[in-house]
């Protein structure tokens, strides 16, 4: 994707500097002037700037990412219409299931986690609200791109590849397609351990009236725990119904 034809620099690297912090969580002068290849003093006026603004914070020699950014946050998902209206039915599912419920959609190619709620059992993940993670790894991703054309997913994987994060996940191209099929097929996605080993998904897409989706919600629970007959007829039951009812109160309240 090509960049803006009037970026502002100091603007860029303020933000390069942001995610460096964020994807380190919490890092010191010395590494953030190594990765952006400027000196320690430009570094340090960015920072002190942002922590003037309490968008970030020091510890020590380490800076990490502030509470400023919360409300931002906050703000830009409660505007987000999907998930004022998903965001009842994401609860209700995790009640129900016991389990991690999540709402993600796309952009830019990647998938953000808009949303979650946690059950009784609910497993402890890397995930949180924000979150980006790569769209073919996921029940949630697959889901998202198997109600997209083809057009639109080629687009995705020449921007991003298919990276390898376990030994499930899938990174050939055609393999890829066939899984989108079959997804297409049954209404709904499976992620058998393609993005951590250990964890199994159930997803389904959230679509809008023309059939493509918006968004899509999913179950994630451990595999030692949830058995076969469980994740492969109550839970998929569970995961389209409440998709079901999003897409109906999205499109037609």
């Amino acid at each position: 994707m090509a960049g803006p034809k009037h970026s502002v620099r100091a603007v860029d690297r303020t933000l390069e500097i942001l995610e460096i912090i964020q994807e380190l969580d919490g890092t010191g002068v010395s590494e953030i002037a190594a990765r952006v290849d400027i000196g320690k003093s430009a570094v340090h006026n960015h920072l002190s700037t942002l922590e003037n603004r309490e968008y970030v914070v020091k510890h020590g020699d380490e800076y990490q990412i502030g509470l400023s950014f919360l409300g931002l946050g906050a703000y830009a998902r409660n505007r987000t219409e999907i998930y004022k209206t998903a965001q009842p039915e994401v609860e209700k599912l995790a009640a129900e299931t016991g389990e991690l419920v999540n709402l993600m959609v796309e952009k830019n190619g990647r998938g953000v986690y808009l949303s979650q709620a946690r059950g009784a059992n609910a497993v402890q993940l890397d995930t949180y609200e924000g979150k980006r993670v790569a769209l073919h790894c996921t029940a949630l991703g697959k889901a998202i791109l198997a109600f997209r054309s083809r057009e639109a997913v080629l687009d995705v994987v020449e921007r991003h590849g298919l990276p390898r994060t376990t030994e499930n996940t899938i990174t050939d191209r055609d393999e890829l397609f066939e899984e989108l099929d079959r997804t297409r097929e049954r209404k709904y996605a499976i992620d058998r351990e393609e993005r951590l080993n250990g964890l199994r998904c159930l997803a389904a897409p959230i679509t809008d009236d023309r059939d493509r989706s918006i968004a899509a919600i999913s179950v994630a629970c451990p595999a030692h725990r949830v058995d076969d007959e469980r994740f492969e007829n109550e839970l998929p039951d569970a995961v389209l119904g409440t998709a079901n009812v999003v897409e109906l109160e999205h499109n037609y309240s």
